[in-house]
């Protein structure tokens, strides 16, 4: 066992009790496996339903859940009821994980725990107007606080024999759209099919961002190659035309985190 692995359970020990975020992703899933592993059934991972939340995702949780004997738990969260967060200003994860911290912490208080998410320390420089919410809910990252990154994340997964442990990155769906424009369940959907086609031919890191009738996708470098085949790309166009844009782009930049965050350089202060 490393010094941040020590360092990581010894954390979890010294809370007690604990309320995993727990999204699906593979920096929530070490996180809840090794909560388990370390406190039993004092831990307890829930993940949040919500229009923003792909179906993907939920299988992803429900299936790893299941592979490793972990508690979990399912809760409906209601953030697009809210008018803050529909007009998706740029700090609409905030209120995303206001809306999920509320539910997460009166949870938590029913046990005597403590709420942790699966932030780890890769993500101090980003742009993460959600760590706002946590610091006013009191939730601790203990994959932070044992100075663990994403690689060393993935690999201790994989050590663990987890299935997902290189599942790329994701975010919610409502990542996809421009800031100020609004979040609607119909644009969620629309990108979730539209991401579904990708996948169903073989992309692994992929984004629909949604500019109104235009699907502008984003790859991973490595498979803008294979996008831009005339037979495949074809099949593509029609396949993200099917489920409502008019045009389809790909943008040869690629795809890269927080890429809707360009625009903000270019808004008036």
């Amino acid at each position: 066992m490393t010094e941040k692995e020590r360092a990581l359970r010894e954390t979890l020990s010294s809370l007690g009790s604990v309320v995993v975020a727990y999204s699906g992703g593979v920096d929530s899933a070490y996180l809840a496996y090794v909560a388990h592993d370390t406190l039993g059934s004092r831990a307890v991972a829930i993940t949040a339903d919500s229009p923003s939340y792909p179906d993907r995702h939920r299988q992803l949780a429900v299936a790893t859940a299941a592979q490793f004997g972990f508690r979990h738990e399912i809760i409906q969260t209601s953030e697009l009821e809210r008018p803050e967060y529909r007009a998706n200003p740029a700090n609409r994860c905030y209120y995303c994980k206001h809306e999920l911290y509320t539910h997460l912490t009166q949870i938590a208080a029913e046990r005597q725990a403590i709420v942790v998410d699966g932030n780890n320390a890769d993500d101090r420089g980003d742009y993460r107007p959600g760590r706002q919410a946590a610091r006013e809910f009191g939730v601790r990252s203990p994959l932070d606080d044992a100075n663990l990154g994403k690689q060393e994340i993935r690999a201790l997964a994989r050590e663990s024999g987890m299935t997902i442990w290189d599942e790329p990155a994701s975010a919610c769906l409502s990542s996809r759209i421009p800031y100020h424009t609004e979040v609607t369940d119909e644009k969620l959907r629309q990108i979730e099919r539209a991401e579904e086609v990708l996948r169903a031919h073989g992309f692994r890191t992929c984004r629909v961002r949604h500019h109104d009738e235009l699907a502008r996708i984003e790859l991973g470098r490595d498979e803008l190659a294979r996008a831009i085949d005339p037979g495949l790309s074809a099949t593509l166009v029609r396949d993200i035309k099917a489920v409502g844009y008019r045009y389809v782009t790909i943008d040869l930049q690629g795809y890269r985190t927080g890429s809707l965050n360009e625009g903000l350089l270019l808004r008036p202060a």
